[in-house]
């Protein structure tokens, strides 16, 4: 599996006039590599994943998955966002089940995959327990187990762990980095977190400020699993963080300029 994105664009057009959120994008993520979007609040990170899952569409460009274009979601990518958007009323075999049911598979076959990603991602016990009665990274478990359930070619996580305490935070990046050794996925993780980036991916995609380019390309080759306080990844977060500050910058004065136009 190969995904590309070809020369993607996309403006948003609202009553205070139009917001330019990508323009050009231009990359190509092989199959069960692990790729992180790394950028300034509004630089459109999220925007470019819904584009990639097919939530929404650019007004220029393409993304072509085995050469063949993305015209909207698919059961070759899942989502995964900030909120784990679980179903309250269902316990949590029930909400990895849920797209298997309605896949249309025996129940018999949806337990047994449910139970067997339940297991993957730490939850066995906690199968017949509901969402109110579980903690917001065990959520998250769930949303993963949900995700991998369906076994897609590519998961698309939105600043998943965001919410979430240091120390839960810590446990999932060695949990995911397990998760994706061992399952082979692809993956594209946004966060704004330099530190997160480089602990799970292989590669960083550094995003300038709105609109959003691919400004630089960091390669991180660092032994797994790795740490977020690991000496060699300090070392490299710095020079990452270097070139993230100048966006930052660029995106406040942005933001700045957008006000006094107001």
């Amino acid at each position: 599996m190969k995904l590309e994105l070809r020369s993607i664009s996309k403006t948003f057009h609202t009553r205070r006039g139009n917001t330019y959120a990508l323009q050009e994008i231009t990359a190509e993520v092989a199959s069960g590599e692990f790729v992180c979007l790394l950028g300034p609040s509004g630089c459109g990170k999220s925007t470019l994943l819904n584009i990639v899952a097919g939530l929404e569409r650019p007004d220029a460009g393409v993304v072509l998955i085995d050469d063949q274009p993305v015209t909207g979601p698919g059961r070759d990518r899942v989502m995964i966002f900030q909120e784990a958007a679980l179903f309250p009323w269902l316990n949590v075999r029930d909400n990895v089940t849920f797209g298997l049911n309605v896949a249309g598979l025996p129940r018999s076959e949806q337990l047994a995959i449910a139970d067997r990603y339940l297991e993957r991602v730490g939850l066995r016990g906690f199968e017949k327990a509901y969402v109110y009665e579980i903690s917001g990274g065990m959520k998250q478990r769930v949303a993963l187990a949900r995700a991998l359930a369906l076994d897609p070619l590519v998961l698309l996580m939105d600043e998943p762990f965001a919410a979430l305490d240091a120390q839960t935070r810590d446990l999932l990046h060695t949990e995911l980095q397990d998760i994706w050794l061992h399952s082979g996925k692809t993956i594209i993780f946004v966060t704004h977190n330099v530190r997160e980036a480089l602990v799970l991916g292989d590669r960083v995609l550094l995003m300038s400020a709105r609109p959003g380019r691919i400004k630089r390309e960091f390669c991180c080759q660092l032994a797994r699993p790795r740490q977020i306080e690991d000496h060699a990844l300090v070392d490299v977060a710095r020079e990452v963080l270097a070139d993230l500050r100048e966006e930052v910058m660029a995106a406040k004065q942005e933001v700045g300029s957008e006000r006094l136009a107001a």
